[in-house]
């Protein structure tokens, strides 16, 4: 009896670590965000999607930009918390070549429009199944959840909590700022 719990949980530690795959080569240490070195990045996966407001959107048409992605949803109250920071991260960072995308999951497109229209200007992508975030190696894992791309279309940092401006700001400007 004692050797099968053993093995149990020698596989379920096995198991764990091996889940963890990319995130293992980031920077965990600040609460609710991840951050990796530019030569542990993994790649973003090729993201599309049909847009709130009709139309489609292809990550590919970004290449060399720097992207923002945020998951969110009308029905999240730290979503709407942070809805006009993103804006203005977004104002703030968009002439250094700096893209937003929303991707709302879990709710039907009026639902989605009537909470992003008058409060943001970039465009955002209806996923309602939330199938979009298990494309990525680090999963966003919670909503909201932002995932800050680099010009080469990889995952340089990953924020599980609602974004505040004055600090996001920081750290997209951080990312847009590298050579590339």
């Amino acid at each position: 009896m004692r050797l099968r719990a053993g093995l149990a949980v020698l596989f379920l530690a096995a198991t764990l670590t091996a889940c963890t795959g990319k995130e293992d080569a980031c920077d965990t240490s600040s609460t609710g965000s991840i951050e990796c070195s530019a030569d542990e990045r993994p790649a973003a996966p090729s993201l599309s999607g049909e847009l709130l407001e009709g139309g489609r959107y292809e990550l590919s048409q970004d290449r060399g930009q720097v992207v923002v992605v945020n998951f969110w949803g009308s029905w999240c109250a730290p979503c709407r918390a942070e809805i006009d920071d993103l804006e203005q991260v977004y104002q703030a960072t968009k002439d250094q070549g700096v893209r937003f995308l929303g991707i709302n999951v879990r709710d039907d497109r009026d639902k989605a429009k009537a909470f992003h229209n008058g409060k943001v200007t970039y465009p955002s992508v209806l996923d309602p199944s939330s199938k979009l975030a298990l494309d990525f190696d680090i999963p966003p894992n919670t909503i909201p959840a932002t995932i800050v791309l680099d010009r080469k279309g990889r995952i340089a940092v990953v924020i599980r909590e609602a974004v505040q401006a004055a600090e996001f700001e920081k750290v997209v400007a951080r990312v847009a700022a590298e050579a590339t």
